[in-house]
């Protein structure tokens, strides 16, 4: 019974010893670099507002309320959104396996030995009874002290793998929400060429009817006749392959939000009102509304981390290994008190030639930390430099519109006279073949102006980090 005490305060002791001893951690604790956001906008773009428009929720951004629905379906059902799911499933399974770090490991298992040894061996030469059987129930115990923070740091690695899950899914939602967005406006802008392409198309059968009444009268020839018959055909082309446009950004937003290719509801271009109003923040907000960014933050903490585990390596450890259970080669008495054995091993060990592996595993984690750094900080300069190519974008595309608008009419106009101008005699058939060619292409234009405006908002919004809040 002594002997028992005796054990049990040994147990205590080396406990309490290795538990004030994991206070010599010599594990860092990580501190965000320092980096240059600043400059991160061109200087011509540079803004000092607190306030981004990636604080607004996307279903402020836009409004179209059939939009709002394919978002939302887009969000639920989308294939890549459930693939990161999973992803984060994992992450958050290998981070509860760290928490548990520090817990000790315990193993119950029973067994029986049958031996029969041979009566012509030096063992058997003397024993009585050659075969004997034992039974045998037991439970081993084993558990590290954490001296030297190997748990604690792998314990951070692991959350910090799951944050970085955490923000590729978000990544991946901004992305989403940007792609269902620009393919809707996508589709709208095609209905209103067609719309247009159409539009021509009556005036192009027009112009042949009165081509022909020219040249019943004289005043052309068959070339004229010909000629505008080919710019009816060529209008004809430009219908069909609108169209076919219209059945591939189609099938590409039935994609996005997880469904087989089908038709799309939507409104028209001329009922959308995106124009929000356009605000940066300062560069530094890109550090936490960046979901890659971010992302490559928890990278380089996690590398950070794992660099600590591995340095740790080249110090000893205390583990603590016990056993204990029933042993017995009779099975009757297997639980009687005199069949309990146990035992406790306890010792310090450090690793002196292993090969180099220890050093090469450090080595190899070093290197994995840095190559994580430089990744974080190039994700930075790719935010900063898709927020000003975006605005800029924008920008161009918002002073062509209002140029693309004049040219438009005046081409109008001049396709306008050159009708009245040929029925006079007063214009050939090739100056109205030119005016109205240059008319449709203007109007054509003018459409995908517009949606190139919309498209740069929606990548703008996408580059500050907006979407997934």
């Amino acid at each position: 019974m002594m002997t028992m005490k005796n054990n049990i305060y040994r147990i205590a002791l080396l406990g309490g010893i290795a538990l004030l001893m994991q206070s010599c951690f010599v594990a860092k604790d990580y501190k965000r670099p320092e980096l240059k956001t600043e400059n991160l906008y061109r200087n011509e773009v540079m803004s000092t507002d607190t306030i981004s428009m990636a604080n607004v929720s996307w279903n402020k951004i836009f409004t179209d309320p059939i939009l709002q629905g394919y978002i939302t379906k887009g969000l639920e059902n989308n294939l890549d959104i459930r693939i990161a799911m999973q992803n984060i499933a994992a992450a958050q399974a290998t981070m509860k396996q760290g928490k548990a770090g520090y817990f000790p490991s315990l193993a119950v298992g029973t067994d029986w030995t049958h031996i029969k040894t041979s009566k012509n061996s030096q063992s058997g030469s003397f024993l009585r009874n050659l075969v004997t059987d034992q039974y045998q129930l037991s439970g081993n115990l084993s558990w590290e002290a954490d001296i030297w923070g190997k748990i604690r740091s792998n314990k951070r690695a692991a959350n910090a793998s799951y944050l970085q899950s955490t923000a590729a899914n978000q990544a991946i939602k901004t992305a989403l929400i940007a792609d269902i967005a620009s393919t809707y406006y996508q589709l709208l802008s095609v209905d209103a060429q067609i719309k247009v392409a159409e539009e021509t198309l009556i005036n192009r059968n027009k112009s042949i009817e009165t081509i022909l009444a020219l040249k019943k009268a004289g005043n052309v020839t068959e070339v004229g006749v010909k000629q505008t018959e080919a710019q009816k055909y060529a209008t004809e082309i430009i219908i069909a392959d609108l169209k076919n446009s219209i059945i591939i950004l189609e099938n590409t937003l039935s994609t996005l939000l997880g469904e087989p290719s089908g038709k799309i509801d939507r409104s028209t271009f001329d009922a959308q009102k995106l124009q929000p109003t356009i605000t940066l923040g300062v560069p530094a907000n890109l550090l936490r509304n960046r979901p890659d960014v971010i992302a490559a933050e928890y990278n380089l903490v996690s590398n950070f981390e794992l660099t600590n585990v591995a340095k740790s390596s080249f110090y000893p450890s205390l583990k603590v290994t016990a056993a204990g259970g029933l042993q017995s080669v009779d099975l009757k008495e297997w639980f009687s008190a005199n069949s309990i054995f146990a035992n406790v091993v306890t010792g310090l060990t450090q690793p002196i030639f292993n090969q180099r592996q220890i050093k090469t595993k450090y080595e190899i984690a070093k290197a994995n930390q840095e190559k994580a750094f430089i990744q974080f900080e190039q994700s930075l300069l790719k935010a900063g430099k898709e927020v000003s190519d975006a605005l800029a974008q924008y920008n161009n595309e918002t002073n062509k519109i209002s140029i693309r608008e004049k040219q438009a009419d005046a081409l109008k106009k001049a396709s306008n006279y050159s009708d009245e101008l040929l029925v006079y005699g007063l214009a050939n058939y090739l100056e109205v073949l030119t005016a109205k060619n240059d008319s449709l292409n203007a109007e054509l234009s003018l459409v995908d102006n517009k949606f190139q405006q919309y498209k740069a908002i929606i990548q703008l919004y996408k580059a500050l980090g907006g979407g997934w809040q």
